[in-house]
This record gives structure tokens, C-alpha cells and sequence, in this order.
């Protein structure tokens, strides 16, 4: 039968005709465990067969990590030829690699329906292994979680430690237009924090046009997602010469441990007009404003899924919250049209109207115990509510609030939009959020981290006030023993991440609060995190940030404020958002601001931007 399979297979990679020129780079889709792209033939799944040759020979690279630090534990994990491995890397067969030591490991590449593989096992090691942090963490990226789900039979619900996978690692072949210029090899090179194009591409004596041809990339310098692959177009095999130790990614030395309830510290703005110096008097007697107080893993399966919620999560949502309604799958499908196109407002979220009453309704693949137990627990305003909840068969539904107005990220990023947002609606934005933020950290109990804040997440009602939603990756940032929470499921989206969470795992409040600094930037500029410089692209926060430190910081602010604001606000209270902002951006997570000084910062712009803007509106009456 298995004889039947590879013959039908290669038959079918004979049969396919030249899909790509070359491959396309993933991006962070990559790090997707719902398996779409497999239909979309997309290389966020595996690299996809090209129509040129069925099978070849090709290259990975791994670094070096305990237990996998030798050649016979590596060759093992990728199921390669260790006498090769030793040869290539110029080792003997005992040698045992530096921590974080490149190795190249070649492999036999080999098409499988519509795209190549190369095919290991693992042998699950402990009971937390899940599909996601094997794809990213054993292999380093060098196999993905959607295609770990599609090869293997087992429930990622149902993981457990001696079950053993089918791994398919990510390899590709030439293309025809790729032999005809001199290339034999590819090479799947994992990215880590700080690797670049040009200099990889130079690390291993290739054009660095030929990589961005090969991986599909369109500027000469785009931004690279850790964890993601590229392809280096070899000419002759890679050389030992060429490998590198990695230092480990910047990381601030701070204390790993959850503050004491201290007095608020005040944080001194730089000093940039005579506001900014009165700032620091009205923060020390700021009052705090009175809140009320209340108290992934991902389950895939071939075939159709049944979700059944937790009898905890049932109890816990009827104790806690009587309001909450358990919606019936008929309700929903009558609600929505049976989901029809015409609701949906976007991915996988509907409109729906239920007893004359607008909802959001949110369709999911995964169980959303984790997310609907933080939801119903919290009652702020800046913050989504969670109205119901629906089990319906293959799927599970969240039902909340409707936001008439969008998200945020379209406002911004919209062009020609009939209405735009004025500098004093965008400060009430930033501090909504902030204020949501505030609640979070400091009044939930236990203290929560959202970890994706980003401008698509943020909702905005029919007045323009803004709410955070999506609260899929939200988590407590209590760990044992009164430390930060720690985590080997490091997620999220680039221009947003902090650098302590990327290269650690650490999870703390300070995670959102230099998020939330991406997000007043854009607020203000109108661009979004990841900007286009000198023909590549760059961090926004490192846009903004070079002009915080450099000289006539007011001029070049001007340049980057967002053009829809026409001038329509104050040169000192824009330096001052900004100031603000990079004080969130700071790489030391223990010198940002914590979301209490950000609100009191907020609060006070908030203030003068409206005594400005009524003083305009009189003026213009007069």
C-alpha cells in the first residue's frame, strides 16, 4: 500500500506543471497551525513543488541546542546520514557542537503531492509538547504547525509524551531558471533575531538579488520573521567555513521577579516646550481615577472536530456571570444568514442581529475555554464584552459586543477615507486603550498580559471610543514561586513584540505597555509598525525613536506626523505623545512605564488637546 502511495505521488509530481518560478517567503504565516494553506498551495505551509525535478538533493541548517548539540542526536532528530553531517560540517562523529553553533544537515528532498518535504520522526518528550513549540522550538522553524497537523492522525489536544510524529521538514529543489544560472542546492536557513538578507547572503557567497528571487521578496532589504525560513540558491554544497555561532539576542538585565504595590513614579518627559515641564507637577497630583473590581491549545483533527466545553468553564460562566447567554448553532446560522458573505465583517467574524440587538460573533476551529473564562471575568469599558458563547459541532463561537466602527488599523490605514480621525479623537483612542491596559494589569486578579496589542485589535463603537479585543493569546503573568510567568509558546507580530519577550519568553505587563507604544506612534503618524526606508523597510519605533535622539526634533517630527492632520494640533502635545512613546519603546522592560503613568500622562494631553481644540472653535465663531 505505502509502494501504491509514493507511485501515485511521484506520478502526480510528473504531472504537475511549473507552479512558481520560486517560492515565496511565509512571512509569519508560517507560525499558523490551522492548515489552510495547504488548499492555498502556500509556502506558509511547505515549500511547493515547482514542476522542475521530483526530488533532489538539499541542505538545512540547525543550531546547535542540548539535548540536540552532537552529530548523532542531530542527524537523529532530522533523520540524516550522520557519516554526511560529520563530513560536511569537517567534524569527526563524535564531535559535539557549541550551543547555538550552525550546523548544515543534507537531506534527501523529495516532492509529496504539491510540495516537498523531507520526512523525520520525533518522539514526543514530555506531555507540554504541542505541534506549535515542536515546529518552532525542537525543529527551529524548520518544519511548521500546520503541516505537522495535516501529517500526523493525533489530536493536539491528545498529545502525549512516546507518541512518535512524522516531522516534514521544509526543502525545496531549483527551478529551471535556477540551474540554467549555476544553482545545484538550496538551502533552508532558519531566521534568528538579528539576521538580515545581505548579510546572509554574503555569510554564504551568494548574490543577494538571487536570495530575494529565490524567496519571492520584492525590496532589497525586507523584514525577516525569527522562526520563519529562507531559501539560499547554492552554487556548489555549503562549507563549514560558512557556519556561524549565534550570540544569544540582546536581552536587558532586570530582575525576574513581580514588583512589590509601590508608590507611583512619576516619569520626567524630556523637556521640549514649557508643557512638558509643567507635566511633571500635574502627574504628582494626578488623582487616580476609581475602577470597579471584578473578579491555544489548539485542537485539529483530520475529518470533522466535535468541541465539547469543559464542565469547569460551564460552572464557572454561570456562577460568575448569570447575563451570559448560551446560544443554540440555529441562533447563530438565523442571526448571520447561515454566515454568509454578506455578514462577514472580516476573517472569521460575523455580524449577526439577535433579538434586534447588533453582535460580533466570533467563529473559531480551537477550544475558546481559555479565552471565554478570562472574558467573563472582566467588566471594563475599554475592554470587549463577551455576551455568549455557542458550541456547534465542528466549531466554537464567541459572541460579543458589536463595534459599528471597525478597527482601528483601517481608520489609519484606509486612504481616502470620507471622515478621518482628529488629534483629539486619537488621543481619547490611546487612552481608552491605555486606560483597558490599566484595568488589566492592576484589576484583574490574577494581574493578565494581553501580548497582541496592535491597531487591529482595537475596536472602535459608534462614538469612536475604543475597546481591545481579541484576547486569544491574553494570559496570567504569575509564574511559580512569585516570579514573572515564563513561556516556550512565544508569539505575536512583528513591529509589536518586545525584544525580553522574543528572546526569553518572559511574561510581564511591560509586554503591552512597549506594544502600546507601536500603537500611539501609529496613531500619530498615520503609518503602520513596519514602514518602507531607502528601498526596504524598517520598525516604525526605530523611525521615531532615531528622531527622539537626534537634533531639530520638532522638524522632523513634522515630517512624520500623519498629512490628515492638516496641522490641526499642537507641535508640544504631539512631541509629548511621542516622548511618551519612546519611553514605552525602551529596551530595559524595568524603565518603561507601567500603564498607571501612561494613563496620568494621556489624561493631561487629553485635557489641553480639548481646551485647544474648543479655544480654536471659538476663535473661528468670533
Amino acid at each position: 500500500m505505502n509502494r501504491l502511495l509514493l507511485n501515485f505521488s511521484i506520478l502526480f509530481c510528473f504531472s504537475v506543471t511549473n507552479l512558481n518560478a520560486q517560492q515565496r517567503y511565509s512571512g509569519d504565516s508560517a507560525k499558523d497551525c490551522d492548515g489552510l494553506y495547504k488548499t492555498d498551495l502556500s509556502p506558509a505551509f511547505l515549500y511547493i513543488y515547482n514542476g522542475q525535478s521530483p526530488s533532489c538533493r538539499a541542505f538545512l541548517i540547525f543550531k546547535s541546542q542540548p539535548p540536540y548539540n552532537s552529530v548523532h542526536t542531530i542527524s537523529d532528530l532530522m533523520s540524516s546520514d550522520p557519516l554526511e553531517l560529520a563530513h560536511i560540517n569537517n567534524v569527526s562523529a563524535s564531535t559535539t557542537f557549541p550551543t547555538n553553533k550552525e550546523v548544515i544537515v543534507p537531506i534527501n528532498c523529495s516532492c509529496s503531492g504539491q510540495f516537498y518535504q523531507a520526512n523525520s520522526s520525533y518522539i514526543i518528550q514530555n506531555d507540554s509538547d504541542t505541534y506549535f513549540t515542536i515546529a518552532k522550538d525542537t525543529y527551529q522553524g524548520l518544519s511548521t504547525c500546520s503541516s505537522l497537523v495535516d501529517e500526523n492522525s493525533f489530536s493536539a489536544s491528545k498529545l502525549k509524551s512516546g507518541l512518535n510524529l512524522t516531522v516534514p521538514l521544509r526543502c525545496a529543489c531549483p527551478t529551471s531558471n535556477q540551474t540554467e544560472e549555476g544553482i545545484k542546492y538550496l538551502l533552508t536557513y532558519p531566521v534568528y533575531w538579528e539576521d538580515s538578507v545581505p548579510d546572509v547572503s554574503k555569510r554564504f557567497n551568494v548574490s543577494q538579488n538571487r536570495t530575494l528571487d529565490a524567496n519571492g521578496f520584492s525590496k532589497q532589504d525586507p523584514v525577516l520573521v525569527p522562526f520563519t525560513t529562507i531559501l539560499i540558491p547554492l552554487p556548489i554544497e555549503p562549507l563549514s567555513s560558512q557556519t556561524i555561532i549565534h550570540l544569544p539576542p540582546h536581552v536587558p538585565t532586570f530582575v525576574n521577579k513581580r514588583p512589590k504595590k509601590q508608590p507611583r513614579v512619576v516619569i520626567g518627559l524630556a523637556a521640549g516646550g514649557s508643557l512638558l515641564v509643567i507635566f511633571v507637577v500635574l502627574i504628582i497630583a494626578y488623582f487616580y481615577k476609581k475602577l470597579d473590581r471584578s473578579k491555544h491549545q489548539k485542537d485539529h483533527r483530520k475529518g470533522k472536530k466535535q468541541y465539547v466545553l469543559p464542565e469547569v468553564l460551564l460552572a464557572g460562566l454561570s456562577d460568575v456571570d448569570r447575563t451570559l447567554k448560551f446560544f443554540t448553532f440555529e441562533e447563530l446560522q438565523a442571526a448571520t444568514n447561515n454566515f454568509s458573505s454578506e455578514c462577514r465583517i472580516m476573517g472569521s467574524i460575523y455580524r449577526g442581529v439577535v433579538d434586534g440587538r447588533a453582535l460580533a460573533i466570533k467563529k473559531m476551529s480551537t477550544d475558546v475555554s481559555k479565552e471565554a473564562n478570562l472574558l467573563h471575568k472582566i467588566n471594563h469599558f475599554n475592554l470587549i464584552r463577551l455576551h455568549g458563547i455557542c458550541v456547534g459541532g465542528e466549531n466554537c463561537y464567541l459572541v460579543n459586543e458589536y463595534m459599528e466602527n471597525g478597527c482601528l488599523k483601517d481608520w489609519l490605514c484606509t486612504k481616502n477615507r470620507s471622515s478621518v480621525l482628529s488629534w483629539t479623537q486619537r488621543v481619547q483612542i490611546a487612552l481608552d486603550v491605555a486606560n483597558g491596559l490599566h484595568y488589566l494589569h492592576n484589576f484583574t486578579e490574577p494581574a493578565y498580559v494581553h501580548k497582541d496589542i496592535k491597531t487591529s485589535n482595537i475596536l472602535l463603537n459608534g462614538d469612536l471610543r475604543a475597546k481591545i479585543a481579541n484576547f486569544a493569546l491574553a494570559t496570567s503573568s504569575e509564574g511559580k514561586e512569585g516570579l514573572f510567568a515564563m513561556t516556550r509558546h512565544v508569539v505575536g507580530t512583528v513591529g509589536y513584540m518586545a525584544p525580553e519577550y522574543f528572546a526569553t519568553g518572559l511574561v510581564t505587563p511591560k509586554l503591552d505597555v512597549y506594544a502600546f507604544g507601536v500603537v500611539m506612534l501609529e496613531l500619530i503618524t498615520g503609518k503602520t509598525a513596519i514602514i518602507e526606508h531607502d528601498g526596504g523597510e524598517m520598525l516604525l519605533s526605530m523611525a521615531i525613536i532615531s528622531i527622539v535622539e537626534g537634533g531639530d526634533v520638532n522638524v522632523k517630527l513634522c515630517e512624520f506626523m500623519d498629512s490628515n492632520l492638516c496641522g490641526s494640533y499642537r507641535t508640544d502635545l504631539a512631541l509629548g505623545v511621542t516622548k511618551l512613546s519612546a519611553a514605552c519603546l525602551r529596551q530595559d522592560p524595568t524603565s518603561r512605564p507601567s500603564m498607571d503613568d501612561v494613563v496620568s500622562i494621556l489624561s493631561i494631553i487629553q485635557s489641553n488637546s480639548q481646551h485647544w481644540e474648543s479655544s480654536n472653535v471659538e476663535l473661528a465663531f468670533k
